[in-house]
């Protein structure tokens, strides 16, 4: 696909609603958060404490909306296809953050899965969950995240499946890919997990594993939702399911035979 990072944050900014999955392949894409200045400090230092989940990749200053080490021309008020603003426990969706933008407002943007689709892609690997344009499947997990900047909370975990012939290489490829969660951290059994039901995920969609396929798990950037909550913020942003800040950052395309 010829599409960039950049396109796909102007036809947000234009309007576009939707899933960023499956689009501008091969530029990394991101969670986004944004916090007061005075916890955003200590959310940095979860994060960071938690790379494979939050794989913490850039932070900006309190008040300004660009993040320029992620890319040219970039506002996270308005380039992300949808928001979620939370607020005393209830959550609405936003078409963008221009009302909800503060002096002390800092944004931090955290790698995502999405961004090891082109690699997976180059290799022949098919995705299924590309195929029908789904996010997939996202669980708390019964591994907890390592607490830190007074964060804490269970590891969430995304799932996707993939042909058992397929999982080596689908393993190989994303553990070089650190900005979108490395390496998966489990494959196969979901009671491992403490996931009960494949059809009832926490977030995002069921995608049961097909004759011969298996699921396989990453580390999942919700983590980060999972502390915030636990922390009773009485207010911060995020961006809505599926629909991330797709960045300018080349993901590296691993060669495989």
């Amino acid at each position: 696909m010829s599409e960039t990072g950049r396109d796909l944050r102007l036809v947000a900014r234009a309007g576009f609603v939707g899933r960023t999955v499956g689009r501008a392949r091969g530029f990394v894409q991101a969670n986004l958060v944004v916090l007061p200045a005075e916890q955003a400090e200590g959310f940095a230092a979860f994060c960071a404490a938690n790379p494979v989940a939050c794989p913490l990749l850039a932070v900006g200053a309190p008040g300004d909306p660009r993040l320029p080490a992620l890319g040219e021309d970039l506002d996270v008020r308005t380039d992300l296809p949808g928001y979620l603003l939370h607020c005393g426990g209830k959550v609405t969706a936003a078409a963008d953050l221009l009302g909800d933008w503060h002096a002390d407002s800092v944004a931090l943007a955290i790698g995502c899965w999405f961004g090891a689709e082109a690699a997976l892609a180059a290799a022949g690997i098919r995705m299924r969950h590309v195929e029908l344009g789904l996010q997939g499947p996202l669980f708390r997990s019964n591994r907890m995240a390592n607490p830190a900047g007074g964060f804490a909370g269970p590891l969430v975990v995304s799932a996707r499946p993939f042909a058992a012939d397929d999982v080596p290489r689908v393993v190989a490829i994303t553990a070089r890919l650190p900005r979108s969660h490395g390496a998966p951290l489990h494959q196969g059994d979901p009671a491992a997990l403490g996931v009960a039901d494949l059809n009832r995920p926490d977030w995002g969609e069921p995608i049961p594993p097909e004759a011969g396929e298996i699921l396989v798990y990453w580390g999942c950037g919700l983590t980060a939702l999972a502390a915030l909550e636990a922390a009773g913020l009485p207010h911060f942003a995020t961006h809505a399911p599926g629909c991330m800040l797709v960045t300018d950052l080349p993901e590296e395309m691993p060669a495989w035979p």
